[in-house]
């Protein structure tokens, strides 16, 4: 595994975390969350198969 996809493999729980804090405290709605999480996964799906 390269050092990118071990970045990726951090850094996306991180993000989705980040957004369930945010929605929780109530700066985003579901829809920001549920579109945050998804983007980040999908994005670190394509960046980890590429690499």
């Amino acid at each position: 595994m390269t050092d990118a996809q071990v970045g990726l493999l951090v850094a996306t729980p991180i993000i989705i975390g980040f957004a369930l804090t945010l929605q929780r405290m109530g700066v985003l709605q579901r829809t920001g969350t549920l579109s945050a999480v998804a983007a980040s996964v999908i994005i670190a799906g394509m960046l980890f198969l590429q690499q």
